[in-house]
């Protein structure tokens, strides 16, 4: 079996204890882990959720299943009580995490990422604009002055995970620098989505809730501002603020974006002064330790391991850890759990020509499918030609075409924007979700065909993978955690 990560260290003194199934399981768990951090595992997931949601829907379970999604879950303390169906806290609460770690992505990107260099972020930014307008001008065509007008939002968003999963099938074909275009151009693509929600999906204001609202944001900033780095201060405040922005009438997801754009993202330590402050430790470490010593007996020893412990987490920014673990979490739970309450749409919707040949569904196939290609295209030649920002490394515009049907995998965002705008219009809603779903699976197999047959450069040809932090890989290994843009 393979040897756990901790085994290509040599322990040259002292005694490392396991207990008697450790070491089976630190093998186990090596892969495990390589596989869960990939976003082409969350977007297999997805997929598969979402098929469940169709067959459960299309089933005898079809009744019990829209029961389950209608129970009311209350919350109540005295005389307070707070009531939502388990489908609202799905869309309304359990997304709410999404959108956090959407606003924890964004934040680094536009701080240390792909976004974080002007010449750099010229192309993605302008694709992603193109890949919005385009899709939103074509779904207005199709239903302009109509009750259906309302849903021009819902081909503008791009689902990462779907389309980096669609890249990660293509092996080292595709060069990471076109892996990252697209990355740094759905997150922009996200917060457009967001934007878009905040301004346009908001119904009537509570002028009240809004300015406790208001209130506790300052809250957070001040916490920021007095050096507070403890992650679950802003999460509490946050849950506050979901719930006020509730009662505003705004929409609480956004109560997730605004938390994670409080969080610090600055490290208490640069790697300097925390190589002094890990030194200085061991060294204490060593002058109080006598043989025979155990930590755990020891109060000097321990105080010792104590402070570095929180070193190592003073070395990372707040932003950083919490990004971390929200991945797994978000990517293997949220995700597939909001896809299983929204894909169960009726087959029927697919078969029939009325049900496709309509205008909401044409619109959001046409927006995906052709808006996002045209948009995604036209603005990334437009600033290429220009001379504002250069194509990825060893990339071409075959390239940039595959990219922009991927752009067209709507999904995740698709559908919770067309829950804001239909959510009371069930026929248009399921309208909504058949052009979402088909048009995803079209610009998907349409962006895996181009990407297929791109020419490879030589330039990209034999060249060798990085880890996450942009290290080699030597003979002894490197220690990291895989990354999602490796594929």
């Amino acid at each position: 079996m393979a040897k756990s990560v901790l085994d290509k260290f040599k322990i040259r003194k002292g005694k490392v204890f396991e207990a008697p199934l450790e070491g089976a399981f630190g093998r186990l768990v090596t892969p495990f882990e390589e596989f869960i951090h990939r976003q082409s595992s969350s977007g297999i997931l997805l997929m598969l959720s979402a098929l469940a949601a169709l067959i459960i829907a299309n089933s005898p379970l079809e009744d019990a299943y829209k029961h389950l999604l209608h129970m009311p879950i209350s919350l109540s303390a005295g005389d307070w009580e707070f009531s939502l169906s388990l489908h609202h806290w799905i869309n309304d609460g359990l997304m709410a995490i999404f959108f956090f770690l959407v606003g924890l992505e964004l934040k680094r990107e536009f701080m240390v990422g792909e976004l974080s260099d002007l010449r750099q972020a010229v192309l993605p930014v302008m694709a992603a604009i193109g890949g919005m307008v385009v899709p939103a001008l074509i779904y207005g065509a199709f239903n302009a002055g109509g009750e259906a007008e309302r849903g021009w939002g819902i081909p503008m968003a791009t689902d990462i995970a779907f389309a980096v999963g669609c890249i990660a099938l293509l092996g080292n074909r595709v060069p990471r620098a076109v892996v990252t275009f697209l990355v740094a151009l759905a997150i922009v693509d996200d917060l457009g989505a967001i934007l878009v929600i905040a301004i346009w999906y908001t119904e009537q204001v509570n002028l009240t809730a809004l300015i406790a609202s208001g209130c506790l944001v300052v809250i957070m900033w001040l916490l920021k501002a007095a050096g507070v780095r403890r992650s679950p201060a802003y999460v509490f405040v946050g849950v506050l603020l979901w719930y006020e922005l509730y009662l505003a009438g705004v929409h609480a997801t956004i109560a997730g974006v605004i938390t994670a754009m409080a969080l610090p993202a600055k490290p208490k330590y640069d790697p300097v002064a925390f190589s002094t402050f890990v030194k200085d430790i061991i060294r204490s470490f060593d002058r109080c330790f006598r043989p025979g010593d155990k930590i755990i007996a020891n109060d000097a020893l321990r105080a010792r391991v104590m402070a570095l412990g929180n070193g190592v987490n003073l070395a990372q920014s707040p932003l950083q850890r919490m990004e971390t673990r929200l991945h797994i979490p978000v990517g293997f739970l949220v995700i597939p759990i909001f896809a299983l309450a929204n894909a169960g749409i009726p087959f029927d919707s697919f078969t029939s020509s009325t049900a496709v040949f309509n205008p909401v569904t044409l619109g959001v196939i046409g927006g995906l499918v052709f808006g996002k290609l045209i948009g995604i295209v036209g603005a990334t030649w437009i600033g290429w030609k220009l001379g504002w920002g250069k194509l990825p490394k060893a990339a071409n515009f075959q390239h940039i075409v595959g990219v922009a049907l991927l752009g067209g995998i709507g999904f995740t965002m698709s559908i919770f924007i067309a829950e804001l705008a239909f959510s009371t219009q069930s026929d248009l809603l399921i309208q909504a979700k058949a052009g979402i779903l088909l048009a995803s699976v079209i610009a998907g197999i349409a962006g895996f065909i181009v990407l297929r047959n791109a020419p490879v450069s030589e330039e990209f040809e034999g060249e060798p993978l990085e880890t996450e932090t942009g290290e080699h890989p030597t003979e002894e290994g490197v220690v990291s955690e895989p990354s999602s843009k490796q594929g």
